[in-house]
């Protein structure tokens, strides 16, 4: 049951912060990119992989299972937005935007696997 716990309270943390984030990125630089969307799912990834990267191999760092669960499954799974990432790549092809919507394509892929593996080696260090 503390996992599930851990989970639910991890995800409506990462949600609200979610909602926050792209409020004050929209705000900031204006509805027309889903410039919010990229860093949440920049951020998420770098937080994902530099938990998994201190935790991950017996070596490390311990912890316990319901921290890292709410962590990453919680936390992150709340926060980052790969479903809505989906959904807006779709709104701008569907627009006429290709080279936004392709920007944002490798944007997102290729920042967050970057971020990812540089959380990941920051927490093996």
């Amino acid at each position: 049951m503390g996992a599930y716990l851990a989970v639910a309270v991890g995800g409506a943390i990462g949600s609200v912060a979610r909602f926050w984030m792209t409020g004050a990125m929209t705000a900031l630089t204006g509805a027309r990119f889903p410039w919010g969307t990229l860093l949440i799912n920049i951020l998420g990834s770098f937080v994902i992989g530099l938990v998994a990267g201190i935790t991950l191999t017996p070596a490390r760092m311990g912890m316990h299972p319901d921290v890292r669960i709410f962590l990453m499954t919680g936390i992150c799974g709340g926060f980052t937005t790969f479903s809505a990432f989906s959904l807006q790549t779709l709104e701008l092809i569907q627009t006429g935007d290709l080279v936004p919507a392709f920007g944002y394509i490798l944007g997102s892929v290729a920042l967050c696997l970057l971020v990812v593996w540089g959380g990941w080696l920051l927490g093996r260090v």
